[in-house]
């Protein structure tokens, strides 16, 4: 494609901290790690951090460190990358799915409490695209009913609400730093904690069940290989020191996108934020309007690649998904804002290098396309 969806944004800077970890000849467990954790820490605001090799990873963790298990039932959005859901599996909970807010795109709390039976014990929050959830209100949900409150912030690092880094409110907060997320580590996670026993039983869980005051040998309960390299953590510290730079260009990128897209009839535009909230953009995720059809937006999906213009579906309903269907709780569930929003988003090129001419080229595209298409339906 000769406009990516998504681009990381590698500097010689990066490459020059990965290349001193190659020659240190120390590529776990080292310096970098703890470097990595305490810049993590501080930027968030919080007292500790533990890196891990993936979001899907530092979800799992918490779950376990938090005691979600067989049974459970665990309140979260279906309108989310998959590992959100897939997490629960893997710990025997069951995932509650409830839909989402049509301007934010994440948990709607009118729905949260439709959803809570005696056996919920969590509500696991999804702050979509970097957009923050309504945490003020989960929250008050989460007291009522006694229950725990885990932050997907995987697509959020950066992001704030009321004055607070999202991913540090609930008990337990999870990020990503996968090649298209705001800063890279190539692959990896950060689990923060308010407690801090469970961030230290995510740090021996991470590490095959170790406690750090034993032996190499000596395993004090069942555990996983969930380390962050140094090159890893390296790549990440080099990347940190610019986050607000980069922060601040991908939220020009959006209001780019927002002034050349407003005038095209049949788009619904990303919401925007409420005043106390401070989105990390992730990505560019508009609609068709409810006059179009899944299928219109996949013919447009398809002619803006012919032209070399990668675009992308966000996100498949998880609750419709075959690994999902018939699985407790969800039966011949339908969440119809989910579904609406899900059968007609397109998520547009969005990346730190992208320039202001590919930005046109892709809005130009893109309206001549929805045009032809309202057009020949006539719209």
């Amino acid at each position: 494609m000769r406009i990516p969806l998504a681009a990381p944004e590698v500097t010689d800077a990066d490459i020059e901290e990965v290349v001193r970890v190659l020659r240190s000849g120390r590529l776990s467990l080292g310096p970098r790690l703890a470097a990595f954790e305490g810049a993590c820490a501080a930027y968030l605001g919080v007292e500790d951090a533990v890196a891990v090799n993936s979001g899907t990873s530092g979800l799992h963790l918490c779950l376990l460190a938090l005691g979600i298990g067989e049974g459970d039932e665990v309140v979260t959005p279906s309108f989310s990358f998959a590992a959100s859901a897939t997490c629960l599996l893997q710990v025997g909970a069951v995932p509650v799915f409830t839909d989402i807010d049509p301007d934010t795109l994440c948990l709607d709390p009118e729905r949260i409490e439709e959803a809570i039976t005696p056996r919920t014990r969590a509500i696991l929050v999804v702050h979509v695209f970097g957009r923050p959830a309504p945490m003020a209100a989960i929250g008050r949900i989460a007291a009522r009913h006694g229950l725990r409150v885990i932050e997907d912030a995987c697509e959020a690092f950066g992001a704030t609400t009321g004055g607070r880094r999202v991913g540090t409110i609930g008990d337990a907060g999870v990020f990503a730093f996968y090649p298209n997320k705001q800063i890279t580590t190539a692959e990896g996670g950060l689990i923060v904690a308010r407690d801090p026993a469970i961030a230290a039983r995510v740090r021996r869980l991470r590490n095959q069940g170790r406690d750090p005051s034993a032996g190499w040998f000596d395993h004090v309960e069942l555990g996983y290989s969930y380390r962050l390299s140094e090159l890893h953590c390296a790549l990440g510290l080099s990347q940190l020191q610019r986050i607000e730079g980069i922060l601040e260009r991908r939220e020009s990128i959006a209001r780019e996108y927002d002034r050349q897209l407003s005038r095209v009839p049949g788009l619904v535009l990303p919401a925007h934020a409420a005043p106390e909230d401070r989105p990390s953009w992730l990505t560019y995720v508009l609609r068709l309007g409810d006059a179009f059809s899944r299928e219109d937006r996949d013919n447009v999906l398809a002619e803006m690649g012919s032209r070399g213009i990668e675009c992308g579906r966000y996100f498949a309903p998880i609750h419709l998904q075959p690994l999902f269907r018939g699985r407790p709780r969800n039966g011949d569930l339908r969440l119809p804002v989910s579904e609406r929003v899900a059968d007609r988003a397109l998520a547009l090129p969005f990346f730190h290098g992208i320039t202001a001419a590919q930005v046109e080229e892709v809005c130009d595209n893109l309206a001549s396309l929805v045009a032809a298409r309202a057009a020949r339906r006539g719209r």
